[in-house]
């Protein structure tokens, strides 16, 4: 299904317990992610089998792509392969467009989930 979004602020939803994905599409080929984060927040450093591409909106904070890790800001844009670190960790509120492909599986998330419960980002 079409979808268009007139600004995304508009779905802008942060939580005090962890980083808030906002599905804003899915097909079965990707996956449409505004991902809020308040500052300390992250997504654990992880490896899954699917394609990552993502723009910095709002905000600051460190990503890993691979073997780079770098400071980014609005405007940045990485892009990282499937079976390739990743991960994302918030300094400020942080605002992500975050497009997966295919979307992940339940399989892809287990270590995020069990950096999460750790409360490490690496």
């Amino acid at each position: 299904m079409s979808k268009i979004l007139s600004s995304y602020q508009e779905v802008v939803d942060f939580r005090p317990e962890r980083f808030n994905p906002v599905v804003l599409a899915e097909s079965d080929r990707t996956k449409v992610i505004l991902a809020c984060f308040e500052p300390g927040q992250f997504i654990s450093v992880h490896r899954p089998g699917v394609d990552l591409t993502l723009v910095v909106l709002e905000g600051e904070g460190q990503i890993v792509a691979g073997d780079d890790e770098q400071h980014v800001g609005p405007g940045a844009v990485a892009f990282v392969p499937a079976g390739e670190a990743r991960g994302i960790k918030a300094e400020t509120r942080l605002v992500l467009l975050h497009v997966v492909t295919p979307p992940p599986t339940d399989e892809d998330h287990v270590q995020v989930m069990a950096g999460l419960q750790r409360g490490a980002w690496r």
